[in-house]
């Protein structure tokens, strides 16, 4: 609900002064550049080897090609290759993510066991009780 005295802007200005919101504006830009790191592993590392595996075919090169470049024209083309480049790509920051957060949720686990409560004081014995008469009764 609109609290009063408050518009539109005023509620983005606190809506975007709070703690979590500039938390994830700087996992969005480690994000995008964590995703050209998986990027460039996918197309300079991985795919070169698969590439080797496959008898030097370049492996982002496969497609099917719909219609042949005529003159000006370009070539119409399913790039195959590029989509599988793009999904290994995927997966490699879904596992990242799966293994942060994990790495997470065990320290939210291993939460601090609250202070153990001192012992209550022992009772006292029955020679302490009578001395504590002895001397209530002096004291009248």
């Amino acid at each position: 609900m609109k609290e009063k005295g408050k518009g539109f802007f005023g509620e983005f200005k606190e809506f975007i002064a709070r703690g979590n919101v500039m938390d994830m504006a700087v996992g969005v830009i480690i994000g995008g550049a964590f995703g050209k790191i998986s990027t460039s592993l996918v197309n300079d590392i991985i795919m070169p080897l698969i590439s080797l595996l496959t008898g030097g075919i370049d492996f982002t090169a496969w497609k099917w090609v719909l219609k042949a470049a005529v003159g000006d024209a370009p070539e119409v083309a399913v790039n195959f290759g590029l989509f599988l480049a793009t999904i290994l790509d995927f997966i490699i920051i879904a596992f990242a993510v799966f293994c942060m957060i994990k790495a997470i949720n065990a320290m939210h686990r291993k939460k601090p066991e609250p202070p153990a409560e001192p012992a209550p004081e022992p009772e006292p014995s029955n020679e302490e009780k009578l001395l504590a008469e002895i001397r209530d009764l002096l004291k009248k």
